[in-house]
């Protein structure tokens, strides 16, 4: 999948920014559907890649799980666990399609990361 120079550009820029500005935000990966990367900031060693395939596999799942049970299209996935959550939304912008996945532990508000992740999809979609 080809992603546009100035979609891979913006990615950067938001991806840093929302690791910057998010309280207890570790890692933010934007990733192809099909699982490889575009753009990742982390404050920890985490392999970007590994997260990148794990998110396609999650968000393609949400959007079949959304489309059975007929609640429209999927915009987010929360994966909760002991020490934080994974929150995983797809971008569609025009003919790209992308998905962002951040992990956060457990001092993060889950609102306040899924309002940040979404202002990054908004960012993300935009012509």
């Amino acid at each position: 999948m080809r992603i546009p120079h100035a979609i891979r550009a913006r990615a950067a820029e938001e991806v840093r920014r929302l690791l910057d500005e998010t309280t207890g935000v570790a890692s933010v990966v934007v990733a192809t559907p099909d699982g490889f990367e575009i753009a990742s900031a982390s404050i920890r060693d985490f392999q970007a890649s590994r997260i990148a395939a794990m998110a396609s596999s999650i968000s393609a799942m949400g959007a079949v799980v959304s489309q059975e049970a007929r609640l429209g299209r999927c915009t987010g996935i929360t994966v909760t666990t002991d020490n934080g959550f994974a929150l995983v939304s797809p971008v569609r912008n025009g003919e790209t399609e992308l998905v962002v996945n951040v992990i956060a532990d457990a001092g993060a508000v889950l609102a306040q990361v899924m309002y940040r992740t979404a202002a990054c999809v908004r960012a993300l979609e935009a012509p």
